[in-house]
């Protein structure tokens, strides 16, 4: 199916690995161009050389902060000043740190406030003006299925990211018809994230090694497995594309069928 994405130009917030890189890939080999954000060399290096290759758009990986508003600020001038606008934004951040409420110190929540929250809102309202400047203006925010089912140990995430579900849906009726808003909701993914909230429970002793963690992260998968990353960002392309042109103000699980609610 042809997404209709070529020549569009997409920005994806803290894309330098995990589900973000997986869906400017996904928008990157639809012939979008893309620019990703991240803050280590290293990582931004990479991204470059996995977006360069997965499609012939061009590409722009920027160092920025998201927690930081001039650094939001700038990444979306430099966008629009490189590509002369902006059609889709693509919102994602690092997860907060594992733990339960009790072990969860105040400060924490500050935090994962300013992380998860603030980040998106920041990057919209910069956005927004060149979004819906554009006849395909689009919006996804990736978030978790815990906003809609707990996740043990993960009090922030299960807390916080409800915020950006809210703010999705408030969004979808004041920016329509110019811009669609949309979340989807990633169960477990094979990402660099899980990998530490395994390491996290092995360390707590919850599990004796990596291979069992990862098999209690699938026990309960009807799909019998956790995602590839990949599988995310497609439906994130969709969802940017005019494919999805009457779909906004959804929260789309994608989960292997583990959310019971």
């Amino acid at each position: 199916m042809d997404l209709q994405l070529e020549g569009n130009v997409a920005l994806s917030t803290a894309a330098t690995s995990g589900l973000g890189l997986a869906s400017a890939e996904a928008l990157a080999a639809e012939g979008a161009h893309v620019v990703v954000c991240g803050r280590t060399e290293e990582r931004l290096e990479y991204a470059r050389e996995q977006l360069a290759a997965a499609g012939p758009g061009d590409v722009r990986a920027i160092e920025a902060d998201i927690t930081d508003p001039d650094h939001v600020e700038a990444l979306v001038a430099e966008t629009v000043e490189t590509f002369g606008g902006l059609d889709h934004l693509v919102t994602s951040a690092g997860g907060p740190p594992s733990g339960s409420f009790l072990d969860t110190p105040t400060d924490a929540w500050y935090d994962a406030y300013d992380l998860l929250v603030m980040s998106a809102v920041r990057t919209t309202r910069a956005a927004y003006p060149h979004l819906a400047e554009s006849d395909a203006g689009s919006i996804v925010n990736i978030t978790s299925r815990s906003v809609r089912e707990v996740i043990d140990d993960l009090v922030l995430s299960n807390a916080v990211r409800r915020a950006v579900i809210g703010l999705m849906q408030t969004q979808a009726r004041e920016f329509a018809p110019d811009v669609r808003v949309n979340a989807v909701l990633p169960g477990a993914h094979e990402t660099a994230r899980i990998e530490e909230l395994i390491d996290d429970a092995v360390d707590r002793g919850e599990y004796d090694s990596y291979e069992e963690g990862l098999a209690d992260w699938a026990a309960d998968v009807p799909m019998g497995r956790i995602g590839e990353p990949r599988e995310l960002g497609d439906v994130v392309a969709f969802l940017s594309s005019p494919r999805a042109s009457f779909l906004t103000g959804a929260a789309i699980p994608i989960d292997g069928g583990s959310m019971r609610s």
